[in-house]
């Protein structure tokens, strides 16, 4: 995909969403970041049935870490690992309490250092609470920007890398998002509904299809 594709690429993504929000529901930085460890390996349907009465017993760290891992593992074990995020939430309750005041870091490092947070993790809440133009890679994403030829690599970090280089300044700060709900409703990953895409003229996956709709 040429750059002059990429630019029109994400402004008709941006034209027909303007300002695209996770779809995780959370009321707090430290809820979206407890939101988002719940998502690895899960759906945010999966994760916004359990957050609800979880954030009701637990809705700041000080609380989560009262609460401990086994009334905490009682919320949302509905939700895959939920033994090991359990653990994770409380370990993570407790080093915002010792390091950072009870509030989310605004830095990566500090970040990634807290129990169940990667990079994808700190990028969502970099991007989404601090406004940072950075691209968390998931699932839904590596295979758009592979299948599209919009910024092609064999792994997330390859990806994320070239996208950071590849996607115009003025769209970066909101490409997550316009990716990933692309990934997740129209460029899927059995079907690609490419009858209804958007950018499919700007695409470079052969196999295009004109499936509109799944049953």
């Amino acid at each position: 995909m040429k750059p002059a594709q990429r630019a029109e690429f994400f402004r008709r993504l941006a034209a027909a969403d303007p300002e695209p929000r996770t779809e995780l529901e959370y009321g707090s930085p430290f809820q979206l970041l407890v939101a988002v460890i719940l998502s690895a390996q899960a759906t945010d349907k999966s994760v916004n049935l359990a957050t609800p009465a979880l954030f009701r017993a637990a809705p700041t760290p000080d609380k989560m870490a009262a609460l401990g891992e086994t009334r905490v593992a009682d919320f949302i074990k509905t939700i895959g690992l939920y033994r090991t995020k359990a653990k994770n939430l409380v370990a993570t309750a407790r080093l915002l309490l010792e390091r950072h005041g009870g509030a989310v870091p605004n830095d990566r490092a500090a970040l990634e250092a807290l129990p169940g947070v990667g990079r994808k993790t700190a990028n969502v809440v970099l991007n989404i609470v601090f406004n940072v133009p950075t691209i968390a890679v998931d699932t839904h994403i590596f295979r758009l920007a592979n299948r599209t030829g919009l910024a092609p690599g064999k792994d997330v970090a390859a990806v994320e890398q070239r996208l950071l280089r590849v996607v115009p300044a003025e769209y970066r700060r909101h490409a997550h998002h316009w990716l990933i709900l692309h990934g997740r409703y129209v460029c899927k990953a059995r079907r690609p509904e490419c009858g209804r895409c958007s950018v499919r003229d700007l695409c470079d996956y052969e196999a295009k299809t004109d499936v509109q709709s799944q049953p």
